[in-house]
């Protein structure tokens, strides 16, 4: 499972899109709006009118949490529940205008570890929910070995950790379980300081939940707190994380859901975005992260474990900077899949030549595939072979390829061919010789 982060503002988006199929019983009323700047929020204001009637309540929404606790939550102005839309415009104005330093860490209300500073340039606004304190309730759900589990407590807000093992409550599900199994123990296990009356509510709250969380692919997804007044729910604060693998399947039930890079981390590149598009798109696995662009060592491995495995060893015998990437190509993609990822790593590789005055090595490796036509995708780093021969003559790119698995034969004969006839230095290996010894052979022979 690959887990995505997203805004909160998109998560809650997702659930109340499916409000209705996973929690019938509860209403929810979705006021919630996301900007990048005060001007945003009063465009909003012109058609949203809770926004000028209600009290608000304003975050960043930029994937990290401790919001409260570094100041950076704002619900009153002298008393809570009284920020207006003047306020709230002045708030993200002054809030947005300087990088802002973030704690992830807090030993009570004191910060520990080094501060992370960013640009604030993404703010969730909704109204301000009044609410006695015994109204919040804690919930979680996530994937632990075979397992799902789900978290519940009668206690909710920014101190549920303390104290986690006596405050709240933990459900195992098995992959296997049907709805019912996972309603009877749901209702078998509401945490005991919930009161009575709110017992029946929360069980049916926490079924929909975690129906919610499987059966629209989420990796995690948190509620703390949620607010419940009989059948009237408020979600104060949610974090979320997605199963990006199933997001071919998901288009529909997610709509075009972004992935942020978080406060602190340099933004990614168009092309990382690029294969990150791609990847939501298929079935199949394409993964690249830009390690040092001008570096000379390039790789294009079939298979997460394999790329593991490649990337160490380069690390091990040229040094990890020399090595330009990381990343994968397997789950049996497309020609056309494999064709688009190829193209964006020549383009990548040959923008500028070795700082040392050193040719480029690519190598194209793997262990022996299971289903994976080797042949096919073969014929799609082929066809980007031959858009980017020249590009890749002119930085002296040397080509090292060693692949097993169906039709491999076939694929690695192809590849040598059509690598010659268009003049570019390529060598072939089969499965007899090691996952790894074309990294020897390679670095070797550029010595």
């Amino acid at each position: 499972m690959a887990q995505k982060a997203i805004r909160e503002y998109d998560a809650k988006s997702i659930l109340a899109k499916h409000w209705g199929e996973f929690f019938p019983e509860f209403t929810y009323a979705y006021e919630t709006v996301l900007v990048a700047n005060s001007k945003q929020l009063l465009d909003e204001a012109k058609n949203k009118k809770w926004l000028n009637d209600k009290p608000l309540v304003v975050k960043p929404d930029m994937l990290f949490g401790k919001r409260g606790k570094n100041d950076l939550v704002l619900f009153k102005e002298s008393k809570p529940g009284d920020v207006s839309l003047k306020k709230a415009t002045s708030w993200i104005d002054e809030k947005s205008s300087k990088p802002q330093d973030v704690y992830f860490s807090f030993d009570g209300d004191t910060p520990t570890g080094e501060a992370s500073s960013d640009t604030i340039n993404s703010f969730i606004v909704e109204p301000f929910t009044p609410h006695e304190q015994a109204q919040e309730y804690y919930i979680s759900a996530t994937c632990v070995g075979d397992d799902d589990m789900l978290y519940m407590s009668a206690e909710g807000g920014m101190e549920v950790e303390d104290g986690w093992q006596d405050k709240v409550t933990e459900v195992a599900f098995a992959i296997t379980d049907t709805d019912e199994d996972i309603a009877s123990k749901i209702k078998a296990n509401i945490p005991k300081d919930i009161a009575q009356k709110d017992k029946e509510n929360f069980g049916k709250f926490a079924i929909g939940f975690f129906k919610a969380y499987r059966k629209l692919n989420f990796a995690y997804l948190e509620i703390n707190p949620f607010v419940m007044q009989d059948t009237k729910i408020e979600l104060l604060d949610m974090v979320a994380k997605l199963d990006d693998t199933a997001g071919f399947m998901m288009v529909e039930e997610w709509g075009d859901v972004p992935y942020p890079t978080p406060f602190g981390m340099e933004a990614k590149s168009p092309e990382v975005e690029a294969i990150e598009e791609a990847d939501a798109k298929t079935g199949a696995s394409l993964k690249l992260t830009l390690l040092k662009p001008d570096a000379r060592v390039w790789t294009m491995v079939a298979g997460g474990g394999a790329s593991v495995v490649y990337a160490d060893t380069i690390a091990d015998l040229a040094g990890i900077e020399d090595l330009a990437n990381y990343g994968e190509y397997s789950g049996g993609p497309t020609t056309g899949e494999t064709k688009f990822y190829a193209q964006t790593l020549f383009d990548l590789m040959t923008r500028q030549p070795d700082p040392k005055g050193r040719g480029k090595i690519l190598i194209i490796g793997g262990a022996i595939a299971n289903f994976t036509d080797v042949a096919k995708t073969f014929t799609g780093i082929i066809q980007a072979l031959d858009e980017y021969q020249d590009k890749l003559k002119k930085v002296g790119t040397k080509i090292y390829v060693r692949r097993g698995g169906p039709n491999y034969e076939k694929g690695l004969a192809d590849i040598k061919k059509a690598a010659d006839e268009m003049g570019l230095y390529i060598e072939v290996y089969g499965p007899d010789t090691h996952l790894t010894q074309i990294v020897k052979i390679a670095l070797e022979k550029d010595l």
